[in-house]
């Protein structure tokens, strides 16, 4: 099961999963790109695709859809929360607003569906969560401090429920990327100039979406990419003045 998987890392996930022949449950808010993605999916694996309209915003539609799904196709052996969207402003000008449907799509919505879904896996005795989190939930930089904080929630909330759901054969996989070549940056950044800045650094989202199918139902606790930004937010860490100055300069892009 992916949320998010009409466009961005969601799909890319979809395509790399359908590859290695697996039976997926595709969720976003725009079913008519989910259509074309099912078509492209069974064809790749042989394997039925099911997908489901769904605003993980809404606690709403979780409650209706996510029952409904669970008796229509039956157990989830994966589960990857990949729905999730930023806007890059000062915390000081961010709307109120803005603020809360952040937090409910990024942290309260990926909090209900992986309830339900880890309950049933809890009674399966195995399974495995992937909850994508950000390289912003261990190094926060200007104009990301609303998107930083719900990603810090997201790999808090990962780490202790890892340690919970342990004792069940259920796995929390935690991955935290840098920026990606995305329709992520088309809404977080309203210049259209961060990704360009940023050269090499960039992330290509099939490359990525290989690298987690690569460790799905296996114990691997995170994937952090690029390699040199988790190296700069370990250094950050343990150097936490000089960390405040590179993110205030070296690494104020947006």
């Amino acid at each position: 099961m992916i949320t998010g998987a009409s466009s961005g890392l969601g799909e890319q996930v979809a395509y790399a999963a359908a590859e290695q022949g697996a039976t997926l449950v595709l969720l976003a808010r725009r079913i008519q790109r989910l259509q074309q993605i099912k078509i492209d999916c069974e064809e790749l694996s042989g394997e039925p695709v099911f997908i489901y309209h769904l605003d993980i915003g809404s606690g709403e539609q979780i409650a209706t859809i996510l029952p409904q799904i669970c008796q229509e196709v039956g157990n989830i052996d994966i589960l990857v929360n990949s729905a999730g969207f930023g806007l890059f402003r000062e915390a000081l000008d961010m709307p109120m607003e803005l603020t809360k449907d952040m937090f409910k799509v990024n942290v309260l919505g990926l909090m209900e569906i992986t309830k339900i879904v880890a309950k049933r896996m809890k009674n399966q005795r195995g399974g495995q969560i992937i909850n994508i989190a950000s390289q912003a939930s261990k190094m926060a930089t200007s104009k990301s401090s609303v998107y930083a904080a719900t990603k810090f929630a997201v790999r808090g909330y990962s780490n202790a429920l890892r340690l919970e759901l342990h004792p069940f054969g259920i796995n929390v996989l935690t991955v935290n990327t840098g920026p990606m070549r995305t329709d992520f940056s088309l809404v977080a950044d309203e210049t259209g100039e961060y990704l360009n800045s940023l050269g090499r650094w960039v992330l290509e989202p099939k490359q990525v979406a290989k690298r987690v199918v690569r460790y799905m139902l296996t114990t691997k606790r995170e994937i952090n990419l690029p390699i040199m930004m988790e190296v700069g937010a370990r250094l950050y860490d343990l150097f936490p003045t000089v960390g405040d100055y590179l993110a205030r300069t070296k690494f104020a892009r947006k």
